[in-house]
């Protein structure tokens, strides 16, 4: 078996723009987006911390590091999932967050699990 098929969470988002919470006069742009994570590896896993890098269509970026997600730092066997929502706010219509999970596994082995670059944009902005 490799290290890849033993330590492998996959991670899938959805993001939406909130426009009853955003205030574009105000350059404030409100975002949510939901986070499923599965453990498609052989070895159960603890999400440990978080890795987030915002950036906002003007290249400032954010960074945000912490303990598990929304309060817990979920327990995943082999199969088992765990899916949440959070959200972001931006001094722009459009930017993009991307990050990592750091997890550790039951034999002791920690790794990091890749969040791809996702856009958050308002939709009547782009079509």
């Amino acid at each position: 078996m490799s290290v890849q098929e033993a330590y492998d969470i996959q991670v899938s988002v959805e993001a939406k723009y909130l426009e009853a919470e955003s205030d574009p006069e105000h350059d404030r742009y409100v975002f949510a987006y939901t986070i499923t994570i599965v453990n498609q590896g052989t070895v159960a896993a603890r999400l440990l911390t978080r890795h987030w890098i915002i950036t906002d269509s003007n290249a400032m970026t954010q960074e945000v590091k912490g303990d598990g997600v929304v309060g817990e730092q979920p327990y995943l066997s082999p199969g088992e999932g765990f899916r949440y929502t959070s959200g972001a706010v931006l001094d722009t219509p459009v930017g993009s967050m991307q990050g990592s999970y750091h997890l550790r596994a039951d034999d002791g082995h920690e790794f990091d699990a890749p969040i791809k670059p996702f856009s958050l944009s308002n939709p009547r902005l782009l079509h």
